[in-house]
């Protein structure tokens, strides 16, 4: 008997508990046994065999499976709950006991990952190479859009400058950009993936509603907002989108001047 040198333990728990005594399978009392190996307990080493792999595992001789399978975790990485014991070829409970199984010294034990588990892994890495895939997807149109954009603030300058830009050129980037936006909608993604994709589909947007506004102003160019900033860009733009402003006469109309006469007569 261990006598007052005992010491309460911790359970799987996390509660403390008495670790004098335990009843064994048979009605039989015995000293309960530390998690340390007993060196009044013999150990016995037993081969484990996980898939391709063999593991030496040493434990005491009258441990559970249970036990083992804590054992094992620490040496495959899986949780006890994920493992499967065979011996003998049939699966073995927890809380049965190595020695009452028949489990000796040099024994052969087959761990197999629970299915639940295994089916669960593949589901993650399956849907976390899908985000990646995704994730590249949507930075190969983010290429794509920026070389776009640079031809767009080419023309934002151009306009700002007063230079004549035909409709076409307005025409053709935004068609261009509409088919970066095609792509983005045919990527499924989930989580980071969808995240980037929209803050994508947003900017390609911004850059689709910017053409317009610059083809509106293209065709009413104001000598006066050659100083301006491109706030001047943006403002006629809501402006022609609130509905306003759409019967702008042609830039060459000569009597812009008189109709702001007759608004201030009015």
């Amino acid at each position: 008997m261990r006598g007052s040198n005992s010491k309460p333990r911790a359970s799987e728990n996390g509660n403390c508990e008495a670790a004098d005594w335990e009843l064994r399978p048979g009605g039989m009392l015995v000293q309960k046994r530390e998690d340390e190996f007993d060196s009044a307990v013999p150990l016995i080493k037993i081969k484990v065999y996980h898939d391709s792999y063999q593991h030496d595992v040493t434990v005491p001789a009258q441990s559970t499976f249970g036990e083992l399978k804590r054992v094992l975790g620490q040496v495959t990485g899986l949780a006890p709950e994920e493992q499967r014991l065979l011996f003998r070829g049939k699966e073995k409970d927890d809380h049965e006991y190595l020695h009452m199984a028949g489990v000796k010294d040099m024994s052969k034990v087959v761990l197999l990952e629970d299915p639940a588990s295994r089916e669960r892994k593949i589901e993650q890495m399956q849907r976390n190479q899908g985000i990646a895939k995704a994730c590249e997807a949507v930075a190969g149109v983010r290429d794509e859009v920026d070389k776009l954009i640079e031809k767009v603030n080419a023309l934002e300058s151009s306009v700002r400058r007063g230079t004549k830009v035909a409709d076409q050129e307005f025409v053709v980037l935004t068609e261009l950009l509409m088919r970066q936006l095609l792509k983005l909608d045919s990527i499924e993604a989930e989580d980071e993936a969808r995240v980037q994709r929209r803050t994508e589909v947003r900017r390609i947007q911004h850059y689709v509603e910017l053409l317009d506004a610059l083809k509106v102003a293209a065709r009413n160019p104001n000598p006066s907002s050659n100083s301006s900033n491109g706030t001047t860009v943006t403002t006629q733009w809501q402006t022609f989108d609130s509905g306003m402003g759409s019967l702008t006469p042609p830039a060459a109309n000569p009597f812009t001047q008189i109709n702001d006469k007759w608004e201030k007569f009015e």
